[in-house]
């Protein structure tokens, strides 16, 4: 039986073809754009054509950020990539990783030489960034005096806050011997001493802007001392100068609302200023207040008058404290005397006598309180409670205990 295969396998296999194959897998290819959309996705599809034939392109977000130009249509590239098929549709189309203009492959070349170059020598690293003055009093701008570029710049900073002065230094922003005055415009105002400047130009082709790749012009903007807003073309048109720059606007429209705040922002924050302040100022005052009452507590401490009050307090309390304790401790004495009363008592030879004891004592003194310390003929003297009894050994006999 024949093996049968959806479309699906019939796609899959043809694609791998494609992925195989050396040539496709990398390939130029020099056409004619058609049809060209710019997804809200940030893909960009287009198909690119000759005399005889078409093919679908499409560029991904992800490859479209090193585009340093707009598709037009009818615009002549040589695009750089991989031809493989979308198995949804079963259509071969080319996958894009680089689009330059075709007859402008120098400038492109150019164009990247020196932007290897000079990220290399760390002209783009975020370091480098100057952060934008947040409430500036003059904004210099270099482009030229006439355009659209300054109308917008003025338009828009004059609509958000017409008290920050504009100072435009014109500049020829494209032609032979612009990058000279764009240098010449960024140092002088920067020695003007201006707290922010734009440079840029409205759109046009990769040689129209050209004047914003050239490394002079780059090594300018990152010597200044001065934060820098670069604002040159359209949202997809990207120059050296973009780079270098500290902050890229996509259009000069926009490099104006980066760089004047709104005049409504500023006075809001100066009210949320007022009131922090007041606030501050009377916590101040209150804390003042506290210390001084706690100074006023010290100083009264360290009176005299006090002082000799709380001496007097204190003699009065510390005889009250040994009164007391001299009467503790004569009755604690009291009792023992008692106890041991009571103990002598009991110890008395006299009370022994009473109860029918007596003391014996031989003629030295010497106790007698066994027979072998007397042997017959021995005098002894026998106390009892109301006198002596003087007496002599006849003999002694033992107790068995």
């Amino acid at each position: 039986m024949e093996q049968v295969y959806s479309v699906t396998q019939v796609n899959n296999y043809i694609k791998n073809m494609f992925v195989k194959d050396y040539v496709l897998n990398r390939i130029y290819m020099k056409g004619e754009v058609s049809n060209c959309k710019y997804h809200t996705s940030g893909h960009i599809y287009f198909t690119l054509k000759d005399e005889t034939g078409q093919m679908a392109c499409v560029m991904f977000a992800g490859n479209r950020t090193g585009l340093p130009f707009r598709l037009e249509e009818g615009q002549s590239v040589i695009v750089l990539g991989s031809i493989s098929v979308y198995e949804r549709d079963g259509k071969y189309q080319m996958y894009a990783k680089e689009i330059r203009p075709d007859g402008q492959g120098l400038l492109y070349e150019r164009f990247e030489i020196l932007k290897r170059k000079l990220n290399e020598e760390g002209l783009f690293d975020s370091s480098h960034k100057k952060p934008l003055v947040p409430y500036p009093r003059t904004v210099g701008i270099v482009t030229a005096s006439t355009g659209a570029a300054i109308q917008d710049i003025i338009n828009i900073s004059r609509r958000r806050n017409p008290y920050v002065q504009l100072i435009l230094y014109p500049a020829k922003v494209q032609g032979e011997g612009a990058a000279k005055t764009i240098v010449a415009g960024i140092r002088a105002l920067e020695a003007k001493g201006v707290d922010t400047i734009i440079v840029g130009r409205g759109g046009g082709s990769i040689e129209d802007l050209w004047a914003f790749n050239e490394e002079m012009v780059a090594r300018a903007i990152f010597d200044c001392s001065i934060p820098i807003i670069s604002a040159v073309g359209h949202e997809t048109d990207v120059t050296i100068a973009d780079f270098v720059s500290d902050l890229r606007a996509p259009t000069p429209s926009a490099a104006a609302e980066l760089a004047v705040p709104e005049i409504e922002i500023l006075l809001s924050n100066l009210v949320d200023y007022h009131v922090t302040l007041v606030q501050c100022v009377m916590r101040r005052i209150t804390m003042a207040r506290s210390e001084l009452e706690k100074k006023q507590l010290q100083l009264t401490h360290l009176s005299p008058v006090y002082a000799l009050r709380q001496k007097r307090q204190y003699t009065i309390d510390l005889e009250n404290k040994l009164r007391q304790r001299m009467n503790e401790l004569i009755r604690y004495k009291r009792h023992l005397l008692d106890i041991q009363i009571e103990r002598l008592k009991a110890a008395s030879p006299l009370d022994k006598l009473k109860s029918g004891f007596s003391y014996v004592s031989d003629s030295s003194g010497k106790v007698v309180n066994s027979i072998t310390k007397t042997k017959p003929g021995d005098e002894l003297t026998i106390a009892v409670t109301d006198g002596m009894i003087t007496a002599r050994t006849i003999g002694a006999e033992s107790i068995e205990r």
